[in-house]
């Protein structure tokens, strides 16, 4: 159990998805009620941590239902358990599992209990895990002037930790929030150095939306740098196709199909999303499939 949790984290977080969910489905299936006596061994209870990550993949499959059904499992079950560590370990990892999602609001709860339960147990990771997420929620929302500090803190308290796992997907909402105020040179700095540590670490789980974020950078800064944003969708394209991780496809689709839509290239837009957005088969009520499908409207005016 503990055995195939590990290969599925590991094969996730390197962009091999699929074999990496199918590990975890194995350790989910050899989970025992009995298993519990494990989190005080190993400061980690297995089910938890394979709800939590099977979430994110499955999510980044193209199961965003699946996904927040995992999300809440988890979250109801950590709460029966009476550990601390535990909670924040689910806190961290189910705000991302439903920023994904787009379900901002719980995301937001989930990373300010976070933040305050790591204060009172003097947790610096989990404190500074807390920061950098609601950071990141501040600038999902738009809040760029708030954004750029809490991230920033929150990246420099957490590396003091010796932590170094998931700063790409960080990285790349503090570029987004730079470009927002006009922090052009910062922003471009940001995506440069979230596509260095893809690289270094072979974090590829967020390989995908760390180039198209990147080509969002290219198109809000001065001169807006149409051909290299391209670039950067197909890569980010490219990516999540080998990966088979539609939701990266899906976002990735959309910011082509933008710049083509402004370029006169309807056509093309529309041929490109449409496929992606066919695929999926649940989900349509988050917002990444809701703005896919009005964007498919727009393109078919």
């Amino acid at each position: 159990m503990v055995g195939h949790r590990l290969m599925g984290t590991s094969l996730m977080q390197t962009g091999q998805v699929a074999e990496g969910r199918a590990h975890l489905d194995q350790a989910m299936g050899l989970c025992e009620a009995n298993n519990r006596p494990l989190a005080t061994r190993f400061g980690i209870d297995v089910r938890i941590s394979i709800l939590c990550y099977r979430s994110w993949a499955l999510w980044m499959l193209g199961y965003p239902e699946a996904a927040l059904a995992d999300a809440e499992r988890a979250l109801n079950e950590v709460r029966q358990i009476d550990q601390a560590a535990m909670l924040m370990y689910a806190l961290l990892h189910l705000s991302l599992a439903h920023m994904f999602c787009g379900r901002y609001e719980s995301a937001n709860a989930e990373a300010v209990e976070l933040l305050a339960l790591a204060e009172k147990k003097d947790a610096p990771l989990w404190k500074a895990s807390g920061m950098m997420n609601r950071g990141d929620l501040l600038a999902l929302v738009g809040n760029a002037s708030d954004a750029v500090p809490m991230i920033v803190s929150g990246i420099a308290a957490y590396q003091s930790t010796g932590a170094t796992i998931y700063i790409p997907w960080h990285l790349s909402l503090l570029a987004l929030a730079h470009a927002e105020l006009s922090q052009f040179d910062q922003a471009r700095r940001c995506s440069a150095e979230a596509i260095t540590v893809v690289e270094t670490a072979s974090e590829r789980w967020v390989e995908a939306e760390v180039h198209r974020t990147a080509g969002e950078v290219s198109l809000m800064s001065l001169g807006r740098h149409a051909a290299e944003a391209e670039d950067h969708f197909e890569r980010a394209l490219t990516v999540a196709r080998q990966q088979q991780a539609k939701s990266w496809e899906l976002r990735a689709a959309m910011s082509m199909a933008r710049l083509w839509r402004d370029e006169g290239k309807v056509q093309q837009a529309r041929e490109l999303l449409g496929p992606v957005y066919e695929w999926f088969t649940e989900g349509f009520d988050t917002r990444d499939l809701k703005e896919a499908k009005a964007l498919l409207n727009e393109l078919e005016v």
